[in-house]
């Protein structure tokens, strides 16, 4: 999808609504906001297209509720405040689409729902049964169960790596900038939109801003869920919230915003799980060889290609696979423990149950299983 006309056409969208949008900057829910929005989806709806939404705003929310100026710190406050501002905001959102006859649903997640490959599989079945229906899911992150160490970080992600499990069209990320600019707006004068990109241009992560007080995200986060949004043929529109008719305008194929295009075919599902994949466990390294065989030819990775293993993992786990020169090119869910792999590293495929009395897998990682950086 390379251009409006075609993202204007297409028929699953995930919609993302940032938290200075929903919130009326901090003063609790802006409900004239979200019933306008409400009406252009249910006209989407409509015209046959399957709509998600992914909703910010609950912390913010909750906030305003409690009549807090500072965003919490604390993890166990902020989960306090999500889930009360949880409350509002859901109840709002159906209360604007059960007036055009449409079912909505809650859908809270944590990154552990999308690493997991059955409870990723499960997620996938729910949500497009759901739109099989013709209900509207309304995607959150968990804040209420989430840690550190599990949660997206922003619902910038968290909505790409929706688009991803659904195989959705398009990724509106609806913000309070007109989109990206070649300069942050706010500080320069002279900043000029960016119309349109290539997704996977390194060029525009430099162009990317600082985010609001209310929000994780920013502009940044943005262009790195685009990129996200991309390894699955998602093309992605960056663009005020608040202009009027916002999402009707982009179904005609008006020239709202940023648009970031994806530039390569869409990769197999499995493989867009793994892209997704946050969590990493540890390190392979690789020879000469084995880099150049993974990132040329597509090949399984053995482990007589690996030089070194840093981190602990366990069979199953995703690693990271390191270049000979020190750079990133893949990542995959690794057939041995760490303590194996380091038994094992630098043998032939049938050298392994010498080593370790037993043999899994002739590859440590099978081509599968592995997706390039």
């Amino acid at each position: 999808m390379t251009n409006r006309t075609e993202l204007g056409r297409s028929q699953r969208w995930v919609i993302k609504i940032g938290s200075s949008l929903i919130t009326n900057e901090g003063r609790g829910l802006d409900t004239d906001a979200i019933h306008d929005w409400a009406e252009q989806m249910a006209e989407l709806r409509s015209q046959g297209k399957e709509l998600l939404l992914v909703s910010s705003g609950a912390v913010a929310e909750g906030m305003a509720r409690l009549g807090m100026t500072q965003r919490p710190r604390a993890l166990y406050e902020l989960q306090a405040v999500a889930a009360l501002g949880q409350m509002g905001l859901i109840q709002h959102f159906e209360t604007c689409f059960k007036q055009h006859d449409i079912h909505t649903a809650q859908v809270l997640l944590t990154h552990d729902d999308l690493s997991d490959r059955q409870r990723y599989l499960n997620a996938r079945s729910t949500l497009r049964t759901l739109l099989s229906i013709g209900a509207i899911p309304i995607i959150n992150e968990n804040d209420t169960v989430a840690t550190d160490e599990i949660r997206f970080g922003d619902n910038d992600t968290l909505a790409a790596l929706v688009a991803n499990l659904v195989e959705a069209d398009a990724l509106i990320i609806l913000t309070d900038q007109q989109g990206l600019y070649n300069k942050d707006p706010r500080q320069h004068s002279d900043a000029e939109l960016i119309s349109e990109a290539d997704a996977m241009d390194p060029e525009i992560l430099g162009m990317a801003g600082s985010g609001s007080p209310l929000g994780r995200g920013g502009m940044y986060t943005k262009i790195t869920a685009a990129q996200r949004a991309a390894r699955s043929g998602a093309a992605t529109l960056i663009a005020a919230g608040n202009s009027e008719n916002v999402l009707l305008e982009i179904a005609n194929g008006t020239g709202f915003g940023t648009l970031l295009s994806p530039k390569t075919e869409p990769i197999a599902a499995r493989k867009q799980w793994l892209a997704g994949h946050l969590v990493v466990k540890g390190k392979v390294h690789l020879d000469k060889g084995a880099s150049h065989a993974l990132t040329e030819d597509g090949v399984s990775l053995l482990a007589v290609g690996v030089t070194e293993i840093s981190g602990v993992f366990n069979r199953g786990d995703m690693v990271s696979c390191v270049s000979h020169e020190g750079r990133e090119i893949a990542r995959g869910l690794v057939n041995y423990s760490s303590v194996d792999a380091n038994k094992i590293k630098g043998l032939s495929s049938n050298a392994i149950e010498g080593a370790l009395g037993y043999v899994d897998e002739p590859e440590l990682i099978h081509r599968d299983n592995l997706v390039l950086i």
